[in-house]
């Protein structure tokens, strides 16, 4: 199945958890026709990805006189990073535009899981697809802060300790948690798990046993099994 209709990428897409975000946000915007790139968090300067970012107040301007995509639009730099709109600007924008909207509504750190915190994810009310991400790579890896961004957390959700192998199960119950992966997705929009970093053989049995969890914990109507960096999806479950 192609990328873009695999993932759900129409209207706005929210994207949030860990393992790939930037990555998978990047590879669809590459793989439309017309998308815009932007977040409601700190998002890593991105010119290179797009073929350009403007920094703006007024987004809806900027998108609706665009001649080359994909582009990106925040309202400001901040150092080595963009800020991120309010929720309601993205809203709005996506009520008055029909240009793909690929959001990055959470931080990680380049941690390769994680729980949200308190005010996360920022995901606006009009979001149409939420992906949540995870990477295969994490399992088998200790619970603590140099794989998983808030491992505290983690083990709230999976009844693990800090420093226990991380498992299959503790992924699959991490996407599949109303308080993971699918907290606060808008109850119109469609969820879409992704488990990334599928490099080979072994990734992929890992990831089907984290898909097969997810499915047994959650309503959703598929798991992508995918490589982003190479804008590859290995299979939907």
């Amino acid at each position: 199945m192609e990328l873009a209709e695999s993932l759900g990428a129409t209207g706005t897409v929210c994207v949030v958890g860990a393992g790939g975000k930037k990555t998978t946000l990047y590879a669809l915007a590459n793989h439309l026709d017309r998308a815009v790139v932007t977040a409601t968090v700190r998002i890593p300067i991105f010119d290179s990805r797009v073929s350009r970012v403007t920094v703006t107040d007024d987004p809806l301007a900027i998108v609706e006189n665009a001649t080359e995509w994909p582009m990106g639009v925040v309202p400001e730099r901040e150092g080595d990073r963009y800020r991120g709109y309010e929720v309601e600007t993205i809203d709005e924008l996506g009520e008055r535009t029909d240009v793909p909207l690929l959001v990055k509504a959470d931080g990680a750190r380049t941690r390769e899981l994680k729980a949200p915190g308190e005010r996360e994810p920022q995901l606006p009310r009009s979001a149409d697809t939420v992906i949540p991400v995870a990477s295969a790579h994490v399992v088998g890896e200790p619970l603590d802060e140099r794989t998983v961004h808030r491992p505290e957390r983690v083990a709230a959700l999976t009844g693990l300790a800090i420093g226990d192998a991380v498992t299959s199960d503790t992924v699959a119950t991490v996407l599949a948690s109303p308080e993971g992966g699918l907290r606060d997705v808008p109850e119109d929009a469609r969820a879409v798990p992704l488990i990334n970093k599928v490099d080979d053989a072994d990734d992929e049995r890992v990831a089907r046993e984290i898909a097969r969890g997810v499915h047994e914990r959650a309503d959703v109507d598929r798991v992508v099994l995918a490589r982003m960096a190479d804008a590859e999806v290995v299979d939907v479950i």
